[in-house]
């Protein structure tokens, strides 16, 4: 038996069998982007949740009626105002024990200016290309503050691709 104990915007908090707290989260994307140079594209946003500011890779909440490469294309146009040919590298849930929040990573390729989108309102963001293996120096040292995905993102960008994307994966289900 589940009890809603609160609903919000983006989430919702559920108690099962009196036990269990679990958040249901709206999904998730995020994109992976990297120029000639090899370094890797972020955004530096503050993140009231941690209260510091974190840069990571452009990421956001898949909307209703969207698939997540829908959803990462937009994304990565609201935030670095980019374009590209998007290919599903991984899924993952993010926290499964207490969260349902299912996150898609992406790498985009062939990337091009995209000057219809903007950031969401409210939204404050800042575009950094950086070094794949100082950023990852940085959070390891604890002078970055990023989340999960990024740093996924980065130990591909590091592997030199060796990951493999997802032949033929079909983004939509776990």
């Amino acid at each position: 038996m589940r009890e809603l104990i609160f609903e919000g915007r983006i989430l919702r908090l559920e108690l099962e069998d009196g036990r269990w707290e679990i958040v249901r989260h709206a999904d998730a994307v995020a994109v992976l982007a990297r120029d000639e140079d090899g370094r890797v594209l972020g955004v530096w946003q503050q993140r009231p949740a941690i209260g510091t500011r974190t840069w990571e890779l452009p990421a956001g909440l898949i909307d209703d009626g969207e698939t997540p490469a829908q959803a990462a294309a937009r994304e990565l146009a609201e935030e670095t105002r980019l374009a590209g040919t998007l290919t599903p590298l991984t899924r993952f849930y993010a926290s499964p024990g207490f969260c349902d929040e299912l996150v898609h990573l992406f790498v985009a390729d062939d990337l091009r200016p995209e000057h219809g989108a903007s950031p969401d309102e409210g939204e404050v963001v800042e575009i950094e290309w950086r070094d794949p293996a100082s950023t990852w120096r940085d959070i390891a040292s604890g002078a970055l503050a990023t989340s999960g995905v990024t740093v996924l993102g980065l130990h591909h960008a590091l592997a030199g691709g060796a990951l493999g994307l997802a032949e033929g994966a079909d983004a939509q289900q776990p």
